[in-house]
């Protein structure tokens, strides 16, 4: 009899252990993801263990549970606060009901995904007032799952792998190899052959970019691959390096500037061909002219590059924008297909960089295969044959302002598109924010002369934004692309820019979030409106799907913000991070909502009107990339200046030197602005607000 029961008890015992969600269960189902559960995963796409979904990172599931036929029928399953007020990039991973998401400022929530409770939060600490240290919000757009650990790239540049189970802290790497200059990590890490790769942004402050893979167990460098060549003088890294200086203009001193080409966002794994792809950024500074002078193709910038995924060799390079001059980045989210082109089965990479072309390349060797503009452009007619654009003369002049289409924002950012193999059709988030550039021929590196935009924050960009004003019309789209006729099939258009990244299923379905605060699912064949939800801010993350227990969800995590949600929305709400779980015949209430707290139109503050023109200039190299501009923007999740007390304004330097508003990411100016500046500033701010006043009826008007 006592042997008996204690056979039950050690069976009731076993069984608690492997109770979903607990630590036991945790430990067995994160343990278990590597290359072959990945690939095994593609199968079925049951769970979701990669940013991508797959090492292609289609984001298709083969799910169809949820389906065009009863997706009016989702609703709320759960929802959980990530506890922020910035940005929230990240796409949920998920494996057997246990999630992983990240926030802003780099935070990491582990969920139990059956019933949206926490499991564990790590904050990593980066120093809050460090915030204007990156160009784009203090975002973070996920993590990687890999043998019982989750790695995050921290937004200081440290990449730090947690225990899954715990979330402590297993080992932790300062990936910067130079902190005199602003590096930032925002982008996920991606995870396989046992090596965790990792790349960084900073192109605007002057640094010089590169990709890190690092010993998934140890945390330990295994290869290190730089996208731009450095000072001529020393000894180059290798080959494909000596390559790219012959490109360089040495006149510019392109090393003192960085040169830029930070691989910020996207990194792909090809396990067949066994190749990492990596997307590399922008000049630095932008101007070619300046930092180039002599011109050249200024390799690697704005290039998909191929490496060695056990070496990091470099293998081939495509470059979608020789010579980069308008911020035109390769770092936006790349899907390897395999899809037949004039009869041919082709393994290729589908790409739609910031320069607003649609790129179709052989991914095994890098040869160009096709580009169509999906948007209008007006810095080249096309591309020729040889896979190089033809430009139009204009777009670099030296002087001369030029109202770039699309602009620095891109015709499409970092904002996930996804590939439907059984439509054939990409799913790409299209935009255009106005912005016109004027070179500045007495530009200098760090030369921070007032009216230089983000000047004083450590931007370097060699080109005035929006001295003149620029005429083109923002817009937003979504857009069923055919990658193989080179078409739009058909498009949805959205009431203003940066609207989120895309989930295509099995289901005939297309999921995204909008810039006006809604998820929305779409016919992926029609495009037809098919469900929508609020959201309560703005979304511009992409949404995972899986199944728990046999049940298809759909999650997506909200909270408004990147560079453009920084200063501007599009809604009127203002709620906190959230993740959303939907599925059929979901029941949960909607959490309460928050509606964004504003003053009226700044009124009463004193000021010397002579004050105005020096304010401007030293407004637009301190705070204009963060506020906007007063009472003409709206405000993003940071506050626009001119919708703000008349007191708060009045007493701006007790802000802006070591003021409350530092854990929140406002920079502390001390030693960067004097006493006499803020005065400036606070004229300009309260003269445009001013300015933009609708005038009142004089007296015999109203008579």
């Amino acid at each position: 009899m006592a042997a008996v029961v204690t056979t039950i008890a050690f069976g009731a015992g076993a069984l608690a252990q492997q109770a979903k969600g607990s630590a036991e269960h945790i430990r067995s189902v994160t343990s278990a993801i590597d290359e072959s559960a990945v690939r095994t995963n593609t199968a079925t796409s049951k769970d979701w263990p990669t940013i991508g979904l797959d090492y292609a990172e289609t984001r298709f599931s083969k799910l169809d549970q949820i389906n065009a036929d009863n997706v009016n029928k989702l609703g709320l399953v759960w929802s959980y606060s990530l506890d922020s007020s910035r940005g929230v990039e990240a796409t949920p991973i998920v494996v057997d009901g246990i999630m992983y998401v990240t926030a802003s400022w780099s935070v990491v929530h582990a969920i139990d995904a059956r019933t949206g409770k926490k499991i564990w939060t790590f904050d990593p600490g980066v120093a809050r007032e460090n915030g204007y240290k990156g160009c784009c919000d203090v975002v973070n757009r996920g993590v990687a799952l890999y043998k019982g650990k989750v790695y995050v790239g921290a937004y200081d540049g440290r990449l730090i792998a947690l225990d899954a189970v715990t979330g402590q802290k297993v080992w932790e790497k300062d990936t910067i190899i130079d902190h005199s200059h602003s590096y930032t990590i925002t982008g996920a890490p991606r995870a396989a052959k046992g090596k965790v790769i990792i790349g960084n942004g900073g192109a605007e402050y002057g640094v010089r970019g590169y990709v890190t893979a690092y010993d998934a167990e140890t945390g330990n460098q295994a290869w290190r691959w730089f996208a731009v060549p450095g000072d001529p003088s020393k000894p180059y890294e290798d080959e494909s390096m000596a390559a790219a200086a012959k490109t360089w203009d040495p006149a510019g001193k392109y090393w003192i500037n960085g040169g830029g080409g930070t691989p910020w966002d996207t990194i792909t794994y090809d396990p067949d061909l066994n190749m990492v792809y990596i997307g590399t950024g922008n000049g630095s500074p932008w101007n070619r002219n300046l930092r180039s002078p002599a011109g050249g193709d200024n390799l690697y910038l704005a290039s998909i590059v191929a490496l060695d995924a056990d070496s990091g060799k470099y293998k081939w390079h495509y470059q979608e924008t020789p010579g980069d001059n308008w911020d035109y980045t390769s770092t936006q989210p790349m899907i390897l297909a395999d899809i037949t082109i004039d009869g041919a089965p082709r393994k290729v990479i589908l790409h739609a960089p910031k320069n607003g072309f649609f790129f179709v390349i052989d991914r095994t060797n890098g040869k160009f295969i096709s580009a169509k503009n999906f948007v209008d452009v007006n810095w080249a007619t096309g591309y020729g044959p040889d896979g190089r654009p033809i430009e139009v003369a204009e777009a670099r002049s030296p002087d001369k302002a030029f109202d770039a289409i699309p602009g620095p924002y891109g015709a499409h950012n970092w904002h996930p598109m996804s590939f439907n193999p059984m439509t054939g059709l990409v799913y790409l988030p299209a935009q255009n924010v106005p912005v016109n550039l004027t070179g500045q021929p007495n530009w200098s590196h760090n030369g921070n002369k007032p009216g230089e935009f983000a000047g004083n924050l450590g931007w370097n960009l060699g080109f005035a934004i929006n001295a003149t004003p620029p005429k083109s019309l923002p817009f937003g789209r979504l857009i069923a692309w055919d990658p193989v006729k080179q078409q739009e099939v058909w498009r949805q258009n959205y009431v203003a820019p940066w609207n989120g990244g895309t989930l295509t299923t099995a289901g005939n379905l297309v999921f995204q979030g909008t810039a006006d605060g809604r998820f929305i699912a779409y016919n992926a064949k029609t495009g037809e409106k098919l469900w929508e939800t609020p959201t309560g801010t703005g979304v511009v993350a992409a949404a995972s799907t899986y199944l728990i227990d046999g049940v298809q969800y759909v999650s997506v995590a909200v909270g408004w913000g990147g560079v453009f949600g920084v200063a501007v929305r599009a809604t009127e709400l203002d709620s906190p991070g959230t993740v959303y779980t939907f599925a059929v015949d979901g029941k949960a209430q909607l959490p309460p909502f928050t509606k964004y707290q504003t003053a009226g139109l700044l009124t009463g503050v004193k000021y010397d009107p002579a004050d105005v023109v020096p304010g401007t200039l030293l407004y637009v190299s301190n705070c204009a990339i963060c506020h906007g501009v007063p009472g003409v923007y709206n405000g993003g999740n940071v506050r626009n200046l001119g919708y703000v007390s008349a007191e708060t304004i009045t007493n701006l330097k007790d802000i802006v030197f070591n003021g409350p508003f530092k854990p929140q990411g406002m920079p502390d100016f001390t030693g960067k602005l004097k006493d006499e500046d803020v005065v400036k500033i606070i004229a300009f701010i309260q003269g445009v607000a001013d300015s933009v006043r609708p005038k009142q009826p004089t007296e015999s008007a109203t008579k």
